[in-house]
């Protein structure tokens, strides 16, 4: 594996699979008595106890939960703990707040609709939530994925993780243990969180010679040992052998190395000793760098099979089909209605705009946005964040994309939340997971 290997960015029958799936990841929540899954008239308004809200702050501070029906089963609900603006320089240490997380509850037994992920025009560019919320016809949504951000700011919008959308593996799976997914299964609206896992391989249908892939719409990198070579099929140097598809943008990367285009039936169309190309709606393309470039070059004559094996934690295989969707976070939060978030350092685990998804031992799904970075909402620890969601009802829950990217959207384009952006301007991403009313 090259340098080009992924990392997180720091700024911050349906049945029978997910019988599989749960078998590894955990797949259920239980709500509070006071949490925000009881419906309520729009705009109804309530105060909660002393002592009976969010395990944020101290005991005694105000909090104030208003209730929203969006539709049929689905529940917005905003809470405020904490009454007075926080002073600017004790953000990251008060224990007087204020916060503010907004509470997007699903109980899929009663909503008309699906829940899914998506990701707009294409993988490698960026676009607000509210406009994937909108342009997705969902009723609401939040942001979800890692992404490459301001990594590579030619694909800013490259997932950094498992991407699943609709039965198709478009990014694969960190081996990172601290990523952590959401999987979705739309046709049912059951919802599990965890660890998937990953193999890819090419084979000659012909010769039965097989290739292993190491990513999945990811730009290789070129061995800087082979970069100024003028014939790229004599480096030595381990690269990396990709598979893009026409999801990845509307180009594929360009660069030294060699690329070799598909048909669906993954017959050879044509070969290049260099990478970049446009791919049609029904082709498929593999790209090599370093050694790996003679490798695929020898493989691609007449047609190859393209191998993608999917399993949880356990190992078992978790089959791809259509309505199955899947986004990539960074720690479970929750599991089994325990905290399970490691002690850490630095400033992911500092005080920071969260979003979080889960579900409830009963079934419900749990989407929520944590502001943070402004004397208004001085966001969450890592420690505090995994309290929440425990208080939430996450009897499973894990931590999504943050910071700059947390955003809640109505369908009309309204935010929900407010962003940490300048003025409270909302960041581009990669993705959303959002709730489409209608079947």
């Amino acid at each position: 594996m090259t340098t080009s290997a992924r990392v997180f960015k720091t700024a911050l029958g349906a049945a029978a699979v997910f019988g599989v799936l749960a078998t590894g990841i955990s797949s259920a929540t239980a709500t509070t008595a006071d949490g925000p899954a009881a419906e309520g008239a729009a705009g109804e308004l309530t105060v909660v106890p002393a002592g009976q809200g969010l395990p944020l702050g101290d005991a005694d501070l105000a909090e104030t939960r208003t209730d929203r029906t969006l539709a049929r089963g689905v529940t917005l609900t905003r809470i405020v703990r904490g009454t007075e603006p926080a002073p600017a320089d004790q953000i990251n240490t008060t224990t007087r707040g204020p916060w503010v997380v907004n509470v997007l509850t699903i109980d899929p037994r009663i909503a008309d609709g699906r829940l899914q992920a998506t990701y707009g025009p294409d993988l490698a560019r960026v676009e607000k939530t509210s406009d994937l919320v909108k342009s997705a016809g969902a009723l609401a949504g939040v942001n979800a994925s890692f992404f490459t951000f301001t990594a590579n700011p030619q694909y800013p919008g490259e997932q950094v993780g498992l991407g699943l959308f609709d039965g198709k593996l478009l990014s694969e799976p960190l081996t990172d243990p601290t990523e952590a997914n959401l999987v979705i299964d739309a046709n049912s609206n059951k919802v599990v969180t965890g660890h998937l896992r990953w193999t890819g391989a090419v084979r000659n249908r012909l010769t039965g010679a097989e290739l292993p892939l190491e990513f999945i719409n990811h730009p290789p990198v070129v061995p800087t040992a082979c970069a100024t070579l003028p014939d790229q099929t004599t480096c030595t140097v381990a690269g990396d052998l990709v598979r893009f598809t026409p999801a990845f943008g509307a180009a594929t990367p360009s660069g030294a190395g060699a690329e070799v285009v598909l048909d669906r039936r993954g017959c050879v169309v044509r070969t290049s000793n260099t990478r970049g190309t446009t791919l049609s709606a029904s082709q498929t393309s593999l790209q090599a760098t370093g050694k790996e470039t003679a490798a695929l070059l020898s493989l691609a004559k007449g047609c190859l099979r393209t191998d993608l094996t999917v399993s949880n934690e356990n190992g078992q295989q978790v089959a791809l089909h259509k309505g199955l969707y899947g986004v990539t976070g960074r720690y479970q939060l929750t599991k089994n209605g325990e905290i399970v978030v490691p002690a850490g350092t630095g400033s992911f685990f500092a005080r920071n705009p969260r979003t979080i998804a889960g579900t409830t031992r009963g079934g419900k799904i749990v989407l929520a946005t944590l502001d943070g970075r402004q004397t208004t909402s001085v966001g969450t620890t890592m420690d505090e964040t995994a309290a929440v969601a425990k208080a939430l009802g996450m009897y499973d829950g894990i931590n999504l994309d943050g910071g700059g990217s947390t955003a809640m959207a109505l369908g009309d384009g309204t935010v929900v939340n407010r962003p940490s952006g300048t003025n409270g301007a909302e960041r581009a991403v990669g993705d959303a997971v959002v709730f489409v009313p209608g079947r």
